[in-house]
């Protein structure tokens, strides 16, 4: 996490509370290790006697889904445990400095999203990406949500951006609140960030409402 963030596991908060609700927790070796083409990972089942029905239907799964390749598997228990304390303090300071690395990427691009018309970020707390509100009252007609928006951005100055619809933020009628927002990734290297900032400042001033 970014700052004094503190992350709790879902399973802790659990047992703290007495264990009520059955937690599954799903993680995997993509992110953290930065490896996304591994598709790698596991599922922790915590109150396993709420939830027999599920593990076994995910147990099922994994044996008839292709799995990943056996180097890949053996290299799970060398990073999550590593073998030697040398081993273990260079696993350690390689993810500090990364940490450092992403956290001052997310830093930049908050900066940088603040300085765009009508839009405002969502900072985030240890994530890869940050949310952007989009005020669609600021600026022209061909904007009215976050799709138009994505679209538009898309066309005019090639940056990609993944609208909040994808995550189910958008237009509620039942308590009619509007949350026009999209998502935008930070692990670019810094040079390519500002490029895409200006971009997305430049297409923010040229529909700003007149």
């Amino acid at each position: 996490t970014f700052a004094n963030n503190l992350f709790h596991p879902m399973a802790s908060v659990s047992v703290k509370l007495g264990n009520q609700v059955p937690i599954i927790t799903a993680s995997g070796l993509g992110k953290q290790y930065l490896v996304p083409g591994w598709r790698l990972g596991w599922i922790v089942f915590s109150n396993n006697k709420a939830i027999q029905a599920v593990k076994k239907g995910a147990q099922r799964l994994a044996q008839v889904v292709l799995g990943a390749s056996h180097l890949a598997q053996v290299a799970i228990p060398a990073v999550l445990d590593p073998p030697s304390e040398e081993d273990r303090a260079c696993v350690a300071s390689w993810k500090d400095e990364l940490l450092s690395i992403i956290e001052d990427q997310s830093n930049l691009l908050c900066i940088l999203i603040n300085q765009c018309y009508g839009l405002e970020v969502i900072p985030a707390q240890g994530a890869m990406y940050a949310m952007v509100k989009i005020h669609v009252d600021k600026f022209d007609d061909t904007i009215v949500d976050d799709l138009t928006f994505m679209k538009l951005l898309l066309v005019e100055e090639n940056v990609v951006v993944l609208p909040g619809r994808a995550f189910g933020l958008e237009i509620s009628a039942e308590i009619n609140i509007s949350c026009h927002v999209f998502r935008v990734v930070f692990c670019a290297p810094e040079n390519i960030i500002k490029i895409a900032c200006e971009r997305i400042r430049s297409f923010c001033l040229r529909h700003k409402e007149n």
